[in-house]
C-alpha cells in the first residue's frame, strides 16, 4: 500500500498582491469605470444622400449645386451717325454774263483767256495744298491786300470762278469785308443778309444766308448788315462755330474769304485764325516792302501765306499768256 504523505501548506504558491489585497479590503468588484451620462454627444455627420439611380440613355442630372448664370452680353454700342454737309439753302440769283465781262473777270463759257490761265496756276497751287492735308482749315482761303485799291476784290473773285469749273468740288465766295463790301456788285446780284447777321443772331443759320447762283459750283455769302460792333463779333468763338458750320462734313467744299486791307482794318487779322492758306494781294510798283511787310505780320495766325503779284507789266522770265486754237463748237 502506498504511504501517502500529507503536503505541507508550507509548499503553497503565496498569494498575489491582487489576492491579498481582495482579502483585506473586498476588491472583487473591481472592473472598468462606468461611462458617465452627461458626456456631450459627438457631431453627426451629415451624408449627402446618394444620387438616384437613372435609367440607361438618360440625360445626366444636374449638379446639386446650379451654377450662377451667366451676365447677359454687353450691348453693342449703337453707331454715331456721321454728319452730313449743311447744304446750302439761300435764294437763287443769276450772274449777268455782260456785267462780269464789262468788269474784267473770267466768264465762265467763254474761250480761254490769258486771266483765266493766270488763275488756273494760282487754283493749282492752292488746291494742291488743300488736298495734301487732311486738315480742313486748308480749303479756307482768305484773299487779302495791304492797302485798298490793290486789286484783293478782283483777285478774290476771280480766283472763287476759277476754282467753280473745277468738276469736284464747290466754291463758297464770302465778302468778309464788312467795312466795304463789294462781291455782290463785282457779280451783278443783289446782296442782303449775310456774314455779320449770322455772327450777330446765333438763332440764324448762315447756311440759309448763302446765295446760289447760275455758275455750277459757285454760292456767294454777302457781308451782311454792319454795325459798329462788327470787329468784336469777328472775334468772338461764334465765328468758328459759323465757319464749321459751313465746311463740316463737305471736304470738296472750299470757301474764299473776300476781306479788308490788313493796314485799314482788323476783320482780316481776325479771320486769319480760321484759314489756313491766305493769299496777300500786291500791286506792282506801288505796295512797299514796308507795307507787305506789315500785312504778312497782321495776317501771322495764318501759317501759309502766299504772294499774288497783281498788274503786273512784264514777267521776268519772259512768259506770257495769249490765245491758242480756235474755241469748240
Amino acid at each position: 500500500m502506498t504511504e501517502h504523505s500529507k503536503i505541507s501548506r508550507d509548499n503553497a504558491k503565496p498569494a498575489s498582491l491582487f489576492e491579498r489585497a481582495d482579502a483585506l479590503f473586498g476588491l472583487g468588484a473591481i472592473g472598468p469605470a462606468a461611462v458617465p451620462r452627461n458626456l456631450p454627444q459627438p457631431a453627426r455627420k451629415v451624408t449627402a444622400p446618394p444620387p438616384p439611380r437613372r435609367a440607361a440613355g438618360a440625360e445626366p442630372l444636374a449638379a446639386a449645386q446650379a451654377p450662377e448664370p451667366a451676365a447677359p452680353p454687353a450691348a453693342a454700342p449703337e453707331a454715331t451717325p456721321e454728319p452730313q454737309p449743311v447744304a446750302f439753302s439761300g435764294p437763287f440769283q443769276t450772274v449777268p454774263r455782260d456785267h462780269l465781262r464789262n468788269e474784267g473777270l473770267i466768264v465762265p463759257e467763254a474761250p480761254v483767256t490769258a486771266l483765266l490761265e493766270e488763275f488756273r496756276i494760282v487754283k493749282r497751287e492752292l488746291l494742291a495744298d488743300a488736298r495734301s492735308t487732311d486738315d480742313p482749315l486748308a480749303r479756307r482761303i482768305l484773299v487779302c491786300s495791304p492797302h485798298s485799291g490793290e486789286g484783293k476784290t478782283y483777285c478774290a473773285t476771280n480766283l472763287a470762278i476759277a476754282l467753280a469749273a473745277e468738276r469736284d468740288i464747290e466754291v463758297l465766295l464770302v465778302d468778309a469785308d464788312v467795312v466795304r463790301p463789294s462781291v455782290c456788285s463785282r457779280l451783278g446780284i443783289e446782296g442782303g443778309a449775310g456774314l455779320m447777321d449770322a455772327l450777330a443772331d446765333p438763332a440764324i443759320t448762315p447756311e440759309s444766308l448763302v446765295i446760289t447762283t447760275d455758275i455750277p459750283g459757285l454760292f456767294v455769302l454777302p457781308a451782311g448788315t454792319g454795325n459798329n460792333l462788327d470787329a468784336e463779333y469777328l472775334a468772338s468763338e461764334h465765328t468758328g462755330a459759323v465757319l464749321d458750320r459751313l465746311t463740316r462734313a463737305a471736304p470738296r467744299r472750299v470757301l474764299v474769304f473776300d476781306t479788308p486791307p490788313a493796314l485799314a482794318a482788323s476783320p482780316a487779322a481776325e479771320l486769319a485764325a480760321h484759314v489756313g492758306q491766305a493769299v496777300l494781294v500786291v500791286r506792282a510798283d506801288e505796295t512797299s516792302r514796308a507795307a507787305l511787310e506789315d500785312a504778312q505780320q497782321l495776317l501771322s495766325a495764318c501759317a501759309d501765306i502766299k504772294l499774288l503779284l497783281n498788274a503786273a507789266r512784264y514777267s521776268p522770265s519772259g512768259r506770257r499768256f495769249g490765245t491758242y486754237g480756235e474755241p469748240r463748237a
